[in-house]
């Protein structure tokens, strides 16, 4: 059984930094592409960060692209997301999948973790 568990958001004053962690379980880690979305109150759930299987490359959304950095270990089956110079539209839940051929490698998704930023 898939199991993502998103821990490290928080309430943090505009220009602070947040580091998201996702602890995975249930497939094979290292071999999912793994991303980070986030879904504000009222609107859709978006694509923030992917980082590849194999060469660990990575990906951005326009909106976060230079203040938020995705990386991975996959000894510890663990996606991180280091979010720096955050502004209130950051605000939202966050969460993570994996991703492998087009497909989720789940649809049961974790609870999330929640960013507010806010002074």
């Amino acid at each position: 059984q898939v199991q993502l568990v998103e821990s490290g958001g928080g309430l943090v004053q505009p220009g602070g930094s947040l580091r998201l962690s996702c602890a995975t379980s249930g497939f094979t880690f290292s071999r999912y592409a793994m991303s980070w979305y986030r879904q504000a109150p009222g609107k859709e759930r978006e694509l923030v960060a992917t980082i590849g299987s194999l060469t660990g490359s990575t990906t951005y959304a326009d909106a976060v692209k230079g203040r938020f950095t995705i990386s991975r270990d996959n000894g510890k089956n663990t996606v991180y997301l280091q979010m720096n110079s955050l502004k209130p539209e950051d605000t939202a839940v966050y969460y993570c999948n994996g991703r492998r051929s087009g497909v989720l490698a789940t649809t049961s998704w974790g609870q999330g973790t929640q960013v507010t930023v806010s002074s």
